[in-house]
This record gives C-alpha cells, structure tokens and sequence, in this order.
C-alpha cells in the first residue's frame, strides 16, 4: 500500500465518521473533501471539481425539476385521491394499491418527494378509515425505496452507477434495464408487507382537528345547500355571444362565482369579467340568494341546461380555483353601518358574501339587508388569489380563518395534462437513444417551463443542492482510489475472501458490503464507492461487469433495515409512531429476501 493510497484512504474515512456523526452536515463534508484532495497530490483542484459538469448532475438535477412539475400540477396528488375513492375501507386493498401507487410514480421522480407528498395523502385516508397511520407508513416507506429498482432515473444511485459504466468504457445500461428486478422486489414487497404488517406497532387512527375547517362545514353551517346552481350555455341561448356587460337583465339576489370553459385537456374556471363572451358549452357556476326564485324557469328562459352539483352542494370540486375565508369586521372598519350589498364587497375585493355570522348565530336569507356591525363574521367566496389579497383591506376585514382546501392548492392545477404528456416524452426520448439521458431531461425541464407547470423559483427550489454537492464531492474519490491502486486492492479483497467460490457468491458478498456501508453513509455515497469496486472485480474474475454493478444498484436501495438508512425512512418515523427496533424486525428480513432474489435473478437475466 503505497502514501498516495493511505492519504486518500484516510481522507475516505475522516468522511465517513463524519456521515456517521452528521457533524458538518453532508455536503458540508462532500465540499471539504474536494478542498483536502488536490493536497493528496493524487488529483489536481481540476479534476477534484471535475464533477460539477458531470451530465450525471446535470441530468439529476433537471429530473428533480420535472417531478416538481408532477407535484404542481397535482398528478401526484390526483393519483392519492384516486387511492382514497378506489381503495375504500379495506386496509388489504389500502395497502396493496398504494405500494403500487408510490412505486409507479417513484420509478419518475425523488421516492423522498413521492413519500412526501403521500403522507398527508394516507393520513387523511387513515383518518377518514379509522386504519392506524403505523399499519401504512412503512409499506409506503418501503414502496419509495422500491421504486429505485423499477427505471434506471428512478433514484441517484442508479444513474452514479451508470456513469461508472461508461467512463470504464462500456455501454450503460437501458432505461427499463432494472425493470423486471424491480417488479419482482415490488411484488415480493407487498407480498411481505401483507403478513409482516402484523408486526407493525398497533396505533391510533388521527382525530379530526378542531381549528381548520373545511368547506362542507361552511356549507352545512352557513346554511348554503340548495342556493348553488350549474347552468350551461345551450346552443341557440339568447345569451351566446354576448359579453357580461352586455346582458341587460340582471337578477336580484343572483351572483355569478365563475365561469367553467371546457378545453382539449381540462376545464378551465375563469373569473367573470365585463368582457368576457358567453359561447355554447360554457357552464355558469351561480349562488342564488332570493327566496322563491324559480331557477328551473329562469334556465329555460335563457336557454340554459341546469346541471348536476358536487356531493358538497357548494362548487366544492373546484376547491382548487374557489375557496372560501371567514373574515372580521374589525371596530374602525368603514363597512359599519352598511349592509352588505351597500357595502360592494364584491366590485372592490373580487369576493361574494355568502353568509353572515353575528356571535354564534347566522343569519337567514335577509342577510344581505342586514347592518353590518363590529364583530361580525363574514362568509366569502372568490378565487384564491382575491382571498390572499384580503391582506390589502386590513382597516375593513380582517382575515379569520381559512380552510383546510387552502393548504392542498395547487399553483397549475390546470397543467397536468401538460406535465404528464412532458413525462411521456422525455422517457420517450430516452428510451429510444435519440438523444443522451442528461439532453432528454434537459428537454423536459425546459418544456414544463414553457407549459408553465414550474416556475424560476419553484424549478430552482426544487432541485436538491445538497444531494447534488454529496455526489459531486464524492465522485473524486472514485478516480482517486483507482488512480492510486485502491480500487484493485478492494477488488483483490474481495476475490480472496471468496476464494475458488462460484460468481454468485462474491455477488452475495458485494450486496453485504454495499448495505452494509448504506447503513452509514448515503446511498448515493456508497454507490460511487462500490461501483467502480464491482466493476473492477468483473474485470479481475474476466465476467460481463453488468451482473456486478446491477447487484450494487439494488443493494443501495435496499435501505430496509434502520430509519436512518434513508430520507424516505426518516420521514415516516414521526407519523407512523415507529421505533428503531420495528425497522429492524421489518427491514432485516425483507433484505434478505431481497439479497436472495437478486442472487436468483441477476445471473439468470445478465449471464456472466
């Protein structure tokens, strides 16, 4: 073992004791490490950045950007809704489809983002179910990590390991290269979670929250049932083609809310204007306050074709365009004294007063005459973007409570057709070879800004700087241990400990030392370790280097056995209620159920 080996051989360890400590935080250390090296002499200040413009980072970093897209538009949330309505109150068919659900949208984006986003997801079914959050967390945990085995962009570690591939000269792999493993660890993994979730600790349903309501209670509180009304435009109705302004006949006590535009892909809800133009097809979204107001007969007159509500009764499915706010009338408003049509509500905030609330009590039909008075409490509905700007009419209102629809809003709701058909086309691209993997997504990212799924900000505040910084401050590693023999010293290492053994068994050994090392460092971290270690030891053995580096990539997702083997882990510790020692007894053995297959598979789907 030669100086130059021992320098860098203790620099590797000095970063791993501080992994283990987390003290400096990881890309704290990734960047001390590109610091220290070029004082090694083993590698110049160049080539220790040399993994800033690698197009493993560049291609990582622009599919954090289009999951982004994914999560903005809502597609990853619309796939959460569909679980809730499919899955019902069976906690078997719970399980089973929301596994399938995080690890088909895992093999895309950030499983850590996936998790994410489905926690709140799965607490609101458990909430809704009465099933405890600890019998789901897990196998949602579980799924995520899974989902790195189903693509080769599904998680960082496959794409580090393809990267080592090609800068040892040899072809990467395809982009369904890991897909039939992957099918086969997901079906083993429900299957699993099926009978060890019985070993899951026994918790508690959530309680509903008292502070946060939603819009149906406002709807059964305020007493709207019955006052909303969907009219569509029919063709031939007098009112086709006029603008609003241009409609002479206006019905007291009616409000127009918004207007629905059906679209190729989606409707779109617009805000009612003076200009806009009424056209077939378009549906009036109407709150009715006079009393004895035939509406049957005032549609038919307009020709319009009144239509089916929402199970909540008050436009509730367009939670995402409209929204409700109670506000204050606080003592130095100048809407004292006035009613509330004399107050104009409507013409200088954009919103429609729904009810009024004077202490506990609401007031009837005749709260639109009412005087309004110092305390009094407001029901008003607009769109979202006139609620947050009630912020503006602080002396008149003054914002009280907002509902839990607020929190679920999406910024382009209206984009996911969009987003999803931006997906298509980069997996496209990259399955068929057009293009490199890093140009494709590259594609892809700039096409969900031109579509307006992501902005600047949301796009750069997307992509994960930290993971990205790990990679980059590691990668050096793996050309300095091969530079200065480590590589083949560890490859020599291996091959000795297996002996005369069959090829299986040092595929064996190299998935130990990989999860093994994934206990304490990063995936992601111990993928650029290994790989260049699997590809090495192929070489020495003169076998087909895929069965080895495939075998690495699985074993730094199998992350099964602690919370803090991976971020996807740590998320569900806290809302599943889980202890260290249930990832043990859990995770343990779905390893090696895990490591049992892979021996079985990898050299039956990529001969030696």
């Amino acid at each position: 073992m030669n100086s130059d080996l021992v320098l860098i051989l203790l620099l590797l360890l000095a970063a791993i004791i501080m992994f283990v400590i987390n003290r400096p935080r990881m890309d704290a250390v990734a960047l001390l490490m590109i610091v220290l090296m070029p004082f090694t002499g083993v590698l110049t200040i160049n080539e220790a950045m040399a993994g800033f413009s690698d197009p493993t980072i560049i291609l990582i970093a622009a599919l954090f950007v289009i999951g982004e897209g994914l999560v903005r538009t809502g597609v990853a949330r619309r796939l959460g809704d569909w679980l809730n309505a499919t899955a019902g109150s069976s906690e078997t068919r719970l399980l089973v489809l929301l596994m399938l659900s995080v690890a088909g949208l895992g093999a895309f984006m950030s499983g850590t983002a996936v998790v994410a986003i489905f926690i709140p997801v799965v607490l609101r079914i458990c909430q809704n179910t009465g099933i405890a959050p600890s019998r789901l967390m897990m196998p949602l945990s579980m799924a995520a990590l899974l989902s790195g085995t189903l693509t080769l962009v599904a998680t960082a570690p496959n794409l580090v390991i393809n990267a080592e591939l090609t800068r040892q000269g040899v072809e990467g792999f395809s982009f369904f290269a890991f897909t039939p493993f992957g099918l086969v660890f997901l079906a083993l993994g429900i299957a699993y979670m099926l009978v060890a979730r019985r070993l899951l600790p026994q918790g508690e349903a959530p309680r509903q929250g008292l502070a946060a309501p939603n819009m149906r209670d406002w709807v059964a509180q305020y007493g709207l049932a019955g006052r909303a009304f969907r009219l569509r435009v029919r063709p031939g109705s007098p009112l086709s083609g006029m603008r609003l302004e241009q409609i002479a006949q206006r019905v007291p006590g009616v409000d127009l809310l918004a207007i629905e535009v059906p679209g190729r892909f989606a409707t779109e809800v617009l805000r009612p204007q003076g200009r806009t133009i009424l056209m077939p097809g378009h549906v009036l979204l109407l709150d009715v306050v006079a009393e004895g107001l035939d509406i049957t007969r005032l549609a038919a007159e307009a020709g319009l074709e009144q239509l089916a509500l929402d199970d909540g009764g008050y436009f509730t499915d367009r939670s995402q365009e409209i929204g409700m706010v109670e506000a204050l009338v606080p003592p130095e408003s100048r809407l004292i004294g006035q009613s509330v049509l004399q107050a104009r509500v409507r013409g200088e905030m954009g919103l429609t007063v729904l009810g009024l609330r004077r202490g506990r009590q609401v007031r009837g039909a005749d709260f639109l005459e009412a005087q309004l008075k110092a305390g009094d409490t407001l029901l008003l509905t607009g769109f979202w973007s006139d609620i947050r700007k009630l912020d503006q009419h602080l002396a008149d209102l003054v914002v009280l409570r907002l509902p839990v629809e607020e929190r679920e809003v999406l910024p382009a709701a209206s984009r996911a057709p969009q987003a999803v058909a931006v997906l298509a086309l980069t997996v496209g691209l990259m399955i068929s070879g057009v293009v490199s993997n890093a140009h494709a997504a590259l594609i892809g990212c700039l096409l969900m800004g031109l579509l307006r799924c992501v902005d600047f900000n949301s796009a750069y505040g997307s992509i994960s700087w930290k993971s990205l910084v790990l990679i980059v401050g590691m990668l050096p590693f793996s050309l300095a241990l091969q530079r200065t023999g480590g590589v083949d010293l560890a490859a020599d290492a291996v091959t000795a400990v297996a002996g005369e053994a069959a090829p299986w068994v040092i595929l064996g050994l190299l998935f130990v030392i990989t999860a093994l090392l994934g206990l304490f460092i990063s995936n992601t971290a111990t993928a650029v370790l290994m790989a260049p270690v699997g590809i090495a030891v192929a070489q020495e053995l003169g076998v087909s280097p895929y069965p080895f580096a495939m075998t690495i990539a699985i074993a730094a997702s199998a992350a099964f056995m602690t919370p803090v083997s991976s971020p996807t882990n740590t998320l569900v510790v806290g809302p599943g209620n889980y202890s260290f020692g249930d990832f043990v007894k859990i995770g343990v053995p779905f390893t090696l159920i895990v490591m049992a297959a892979t021996l079985v598979l990898v050299p039956w789907l990529l001969p030696l």
